[in-house]
């Protein structure tokens, strides 16, 4: 399911224009990558949690030639599902 899958979604259920529910999905979205630029956790209740990860520096190997590089600290974000999330993908 993409962005334009979720505002039909939105658009079936809710009836919502097409145009009223593309706003939506994308101010979700905005909202959730403004969060985590912060360093913030966004707990969704039922849903999961999406939380900022930081990978420190390390060392990995080019896999065309096997010669070491450097591999610079970053950010990740993660996703944690909800018990419920989980309970539904296992039946």
């Amino acid at each position: 399911m993409n962005n334009a899958e979720l505002a039909e979604t939105l658009v079936a259920n809710h009836n919502l224009s097409k145009a009223d529910a593309r706003k939506v999905v994308d101010d979700v979205m905005a909202a959730i990558v403004t969060a985590a630029v912060k360093g913030d956790e966004v707990s969704l209740s039922g849903f999961g949690k999406f939380k900022v990860k930081d990978s420190p520096a390390r060392e990995g190997r080019n896999p065309a030639n096997g010669e070491t590089i450097q591999i610079a600290a970053s950010k990740k974000l993660t996703f944690v599902p909800a018990k419920a999330v989980k309970d539904a993908l296992n039946g």
